[in-house]
This record gives C-alpha cells, sequence and structure tokens, in this order.
C-alpha cells in the first residue's frame, strides 16, 4: 500500500497526474473540483499564504478542465456561451468570461484561451460545463467538435513567479503579457503557458498538454524554483478574498447574475451577436439588480479557516443577506468577507450584525477588493 491510499473516495473522483507529487511534496488534505481530488492542506494556511505574496507557490490545478471547442463556427459557438464581447479577441489571448443560462444565471465564470482562430479552450470553474456545450452543440446548427482534452494546469503563483519562469524557458517567456498565451516545451514535455491565475499576484498557468509527464514536470519546475524560493502550495483563501475573487458555488452560482456581482463589465447587450441569456440580462438591466455583493469587515476575534456555512447577516433584526466567503488576514488584521445582501441595504459604511459560528458579531460594509483594488500586482 502506498502513502497515497490514505486519500480517496473511490475511483470515481479522478486524480491529477501531479497528485502522486503533491503528496510526495507535503499534501495532507483534498477536496474535489469538477470530479477530481485538489490539495487543500499543505500545513498552515498562513504560512501557504505568506510564502504566496513574499515569495512564489506551486499549486496543481489540473481541476481546472479544460472544453475544448474546435470548427469551422468554433467562434460563433463561443459567443454563444457568454455576454462578454469576443468579437475583438485574437489569438493567442485570454479573457475572463461569464458563462449564463436563459435566465441570466451564471453557470461558470472561467478564463477563455484563443489557440487559433478556430480553435479554443474554455478553463473551468466547477461546474459541468463540458456537458452544458456539448448539449447546446446538438441542435445549434453549428459546425463544433466539443471535448476535454488532455490539459493539466499548474499554477505558478508569486512575486518571484517570473525568475522561475525565466530559469525555466529564458529571458523570452518574461515579455508574455498579462492575459496572453504562448505554447512552449519544456524537456520535451509540451505545454502552453498564460500570464493568469486565481491569486491575484503575478502568476503563471502551466498547462501540461500530455498527462504522461506530470510527475516530471512537477519535480522539474521544484528543482530549478526552489534556489529562488519556491514552495509547493495550494490556492490561498485569504488571498483570493482579499483580491475579491469569486469562488463558484460559494459567491456565485446558478441563481447569481453578472449585476449583483458588479461584472457589468463582462456583458455586452448592444452587440450584434446573440447569445444564451440576453433577454433576461436586459430586463435585469432595466429593473436593476435585487441583490448586491459587498465586502464586509467583521468585528470579532480572529477566524480560525474560512466559513463552511453561509452566515446570515442581519439588520434591525431582519435578515438582508448572507456572508459567502470570509476569512482572517493576517496582513491586514481584520476578518474579512464577501456578501450577497439586497439592494437597498448595500450601502458602503453601513453597520450590520454577522450570525458567525461563534455568535453574533458586528460588522461594516466596504468597498471590495480588500487590497490591491486596480490589480496592479498580478498586471504588473
Amino acid at each position: 500500500m502506498t502513502q497515497t491510499d490514505d486519500f480517496g473516495f473511490g475511483t470515481q473522483i479522478r486524480k491529477s497526474p501531479y497528485f502522486e507529487a503533491t503528496v510526495r511534496w507535503g499534501a495532507k488534505g483534498f477536496s474535489v473540483y469538477n470530479h477530481m481530488y485538489i490539495p487543500r492542506d499543505f500545513g498552515d494556511p498562513e504560512q501557504n499564504f505568506w510564502n504566496l505574496v513574499n515569495d512564489a507557490i506551486l499549486c496543481d490545478v489540473a481541476v481546472e478542465r479544460q472544453v475544448e471547442i474546435t470548427g469551422p463556427d468554433a467562434a460563433k459557438f463561443v459567443q454563444m456561451l457568454t455576454p462578454r464581447d469576443l468579437s475583438k479577441m485574437a489569438v493567442g489571448q485570454c479573457k475572463y468570461i461569464l458563462i449564463t443560462n436563459a435566465a441570466g444565471g451564471i453557470l461558470n465564470d472561467p478564463i477563455l484561451l484563443r489557440l487559433a482562430e478556430n480553435h479554443f479552450w474554455i478553463s473551468l470553474a466547477d461546474s459541468d460545463i463540458l456537458l452544458w456545450a456539448q448539449g447546446l452543440a446538438v441542435h445549434s446548427g453549428m459546425d463544433v467538435t466539443i471535448g476535454e482534452p488532455d490539459v493539466s494546469p499548474l499554477q505558478l503563483q508569486g512575486p518571484k513567479s517570473g525568475e522561475i519562469m525565466r530559469a525555466l524557458f529564458g529571458d523570452s517567456i518574461l515579455d508574455l503579457k498579462y492575459y496572453w498565451l504562448r505554447e512552449l516545451d519544456l524537456d520535451g514535455i509540451p505545454l502552453l503557458v498564460s500570464r493568469t491565475g486565481w491569486s491575484s499576484e503575478l502568476g503563471y498557468e502551466i498547462y501540461l498538454r500530455d498527462s504522461a509527464h506530470g510527475d516530471a514536470l512537477w519535480e522539474r519546475i521544484m528543482a530549478t524554483g526552489m534556489p529562488l524560493g519556491l514552495k509547493p502550495g495550494h490556492t490561498s483563501s485569504i488571498r483570493r478574498i482579499e483580491g475579491g475573487m469569486l469562488s463558484y458555488h460559494a459567491d456565485a452560482d446558478i441563481n447569481t447574475n453578472p449585476y449583483e456581482l458588479g461584472l457589468d463589465r463582462l456583458v455586452d447587450l448592444d452587440m450584434q451577436a446573440d447569445f444564451i441569456g440576453k433577454a433576461a440580462l436586459r430586463r435585469i438591466q432595466e429593473q436593476g439588480a435585487r441583490r448586491k455583493q459587498v465586502g464586509l469587515i467583521i468585528d470579532c476575534a480572529p477566524l480560525k479557516g474560512p466559513n463552511t456555512t453561509f452566515w446570515t447577516i442581519n439588520k434591525a433584526g431582519a435578515a438582508i443577506g448572507k456572508v459567502t466567503s470570509a476569512v482572517y488576514s493576517p496582513r491586514l488584521q481584520q476578518n474579512i468577507a464577501l456578501a450577497m445582501v439586497s439592494a437597498e441595504f448595500a450601502n458602503i459604511g453601513a453597520e450590520v450584525e454577522v450570525l458567525t459560528n461563534t455568535g453574533a458579531s458586528r460588522a461594516i460594509l466596504v468597498d471590495r477588493p480588500f487590497y490591491d483594488p486596480k490589480k496592479k500586482i498580478a498586471a504588473a
């Protein structure tokens, strides 16, 4: 029996090509995302945060499954999926998009990558968009092929990630612009690299295009990066909440629309192209969103970890919303949270009551993101 046999819910949960390597390098706990194990515990989460913001971490995010769309009508089909105008998206570019249903609800908030004129990857958050896209294609009348390729991303994130990438790929990698991609290889391992990541820090995503090389790729990056400060790690709840980044199923779901999240910039109702949810989103825009996402500072003892239930928010004794993601930020020395509240109560500076897992606490509504609101660090 190997040490990795200690982790498991059965064969229905897939393992990434980096799974064995992450266990060797100290992964102690996993959760499930897109029907696949994702490392969630490399020890102290606060130390993982400091490793990220001061140096660099390597994260197994193979759970970001790719929906690959090819064929003569690929661009037209992808535009049908999202309210963001893609008409000026260049080959080699990435974009943050929303995928909406007929009611304007958000099904996923992925990164879209354009590898060629008629070749796209949708790099997914946690929901079954492969099935959604394949179902839509059946009666679309469009000539597209949709599948899940053998692609498994890693995230190399943190202020030293650029130095590590230069050590791996040479000086030219530093020319890669924020939200652009490049096809490369490393020691014969086929890769795609993008200047993206789920950390709000300077970072890269390294997409392995042949899972047989998973172990070798992980070890190669760690061997190169360790002298430069690289540590194995996991996506940081602290940093992503500081940055106001969404976690699907927590901060957004099928019943959430873009206007509630302040993501109006990702909806273009004036473009000529049609997309799923266009009529519904036009109605929501005209009527106004009934809820709004806000930030909260919660005045209580430092939280011991992220919330695992939605905490009720009260105003004058009546429920007005819920906390969706909360954590203690050691950098800000505050309990910070993302929350969804009724629009009439979404007033910055207002005081509310939050029913945390330890009791009722005072909280103040604030703007988000909580740190680096202009994303200058990630885009540097």
